[in-house]
């Protein structure tokens, strides 16, 4: 009689633990998870172990050996809203109609995220995804009357409310459109109204990672995630850090620091620029880099670092005075070069790739590696590189464009493409008088002398690879290849 009872008990178990584990997937069986950190404004060169730069990022040098590192990825338009349009919707900003950075002047001209989009987060959403987003946005047109906050009482309006049906399917939110000071940030809840905001007495990326981390321990584990954490520094103001970062860099020489040609001497004003902020610059990137390895290591103390995608990268970079150039929004290494490195255990080998990946390819190329590749709209004009990444098979693209666009006149500005080798760009000016540039980056790395018109047949051949990248991305530049 005992005996029968056990062996019911242990029928009971063994069914129990049957049923169990078809209620909760285990995590082989789950989709891959995803997160996705960026900080604004993070030139490409500014990483420890690429020793370019004397900054200091241990994690991000340990995350290294454990990732893809691409060493050519740049920011085709390198200035906020337009390049987070184009990491959201895989669109060129006159497909996605981000062809500024969305601010009070911009908003005349319809600037922001539309709503009928079709971003990424839209198709994991639909493919059952909890999906948090934390930071900045700065995707949302600000309008009369603006919210009462520093940012917006100048001439120029910067921040603005998104409301939940212009969040492309993140139903978790912690963000705020654009807000500078990061050592009191202000931030939206998921269910805040549009004057429900709220300060934070706390660095922003600390707090940022906070939320994160919360967002990932608390997540509902049957399902699986995907997670934004969007980072104001090191953004301006440079100095906004705390000083158990700032003390990592006080006893080094500033002029240590100030070794490339490209920086002006430092009697001129920006070699003076770049000599006050480059210490703080690099103290927010070490904060940075601490907070990137707290949500590390949530993902390992939580078990699905093995099953998720992390990827760490920059809206754009930032010159802080080399070339005579106060920030970003140019065709320079120092601004359109950007941090990209994507890890995924046992799908991506480590190592780094040189190949010329750009801002618009992101969104494909991250569907593709989550197995989603039939899913990606046919309007996105990135090019999914996934199986480049995971077979080694493929085409590579053999070039990168580059555009800056006049607010309000989107067929005037400056356009151009980036080669392995050459840097080529042509500018109009309102009148419609070209100019060109050119940099063989080979020979001329930090980009100090243009060789425009001394090589008639590599300029045809460069001015073909933009033409076709014009024609690509429905770019009504074209038109002006019709002057002579």
């Amino acid at each position: 009689m005992r005996n029968n009872k056990k062996i019911t008990q242990l029928s009971f178990l063994f069914l129990y633990s049957i049923l169990f584990s078809m209620c909760v997937p285990k995590q082989q069986e789950m989709k891959p998870n995803l997160v996705f950190v960026f900080p604004d404004q993070m030139r490409g060169q500014a990483m420890g172990f690429l020793n370019e730069e004397k900054v200091i990022t241990p994690v991000l040098d340990k995350f290294a050996e454990e990732s893809i590192y691409f060493s050519q990825a740049v920011a085709n338009y390198p200035v906020c809203s337009p390049t987070r349009a184009m990491m959201m919707t895989g669109q060129a900003p006159h497909n996605n109609g981000v062809i500024s950075n969305c601010y009070n002047i911009s908003a005349q001209f319809g600037v922001e995220l539309k709503e009928s989009a079709i971003c990424w987060s839209d198709i994991l959403k639909k493919q059952g995804y909890s999906l948090g987003y934390i930071g900045k946005w700065h995707l949302d047109a600000p309008y009369e009357p603006y919210i009462d906050c520093s940012n917006n009482k100048g001439k120029w309006k910067w921040n603005e409310w998104c409301p939940p049906h212009r969040r492309h399917g993140f139903d978790y939110w912690h963000a705020y459109g654009t807000y500078n000071d990061h050592l009191n940030p202000m931030y939206w809840s998921t269910d805040a109204s549009r004057h429900d905001f709220k300060y934070v007495d706390q660095w922003g990326p600390e707090y940022e990672a906070d939320r994160a981390i919360d967002f990932i321990k608390t997540r509902d584990k049957t399902k699986p995630f995907g997670l934004v954490v969007s980072m104001n520094p090191p953004h301006t103001p440079y100095h906004l850090v705390p000083f158990k970062y700032k003390e990592k860099y006080e006893a080094i020489d500033v002029e240590d620091l100030v070794q490339k040609p490209n920086i002006p001497d430092k009697v001129s004003p920006m070699g003076k620029h770049y000599r006050e902020h480059i210490k703080d610059y690099y103290a927010a990137i070490t904060g940075i880099d601490e907070q990137f390895g707290r949500i590390l290591e949530a993902l390992e103390e939580e078990g699905i670092s093995g099953n998720t995608i992390v990827v760490f990268t920059s809206d754009h970079g930032d010159c802080i005075g080399t070339h005579h150039l106060k920030t970003k929004n140019n065709y320079y290494e120092e601004s359109m070069r950007v941090p990209l490195l994507i890890r995924y255990p046992g799908k991506l080998k480590s190592g780094t790739n040189n190949l010329l990946i750009s801002t618009t390819d992101l969104y494909p190329t991250i569907l593709g590696l989550m197995g989603m590749e039939e899913l990606i709209p046919a309007k996105v004009d990135g090019t999914n590189l996934s199986s480049l990444l995971t077979l080694e098979s493929g085409e590579k693209p053999s070039s990168q464009w580059y555009m800056k666009v006049p607010v309000g006149n989107p067929s005037q500005g400056i356009r151009g493409v980036r080669t392995e080798r050459y840097t080529f760009i042509v500018e109009l000016d309102n009148s419609n008088q070209m100019r060109k540039v050119l940099f063989d980056r080979e020979t001329d790395p930090y980009q100090l002398k243009n060789i425009a018109n001394t090589n008639q047949q590599l300029e045809e051949e460069l001015m073909a690879e933009l033409k076709s990248w014009l024609i690509k991305n429905n770019d009504p530049w074209i038109k002006h290849f019709d002057l002579p």
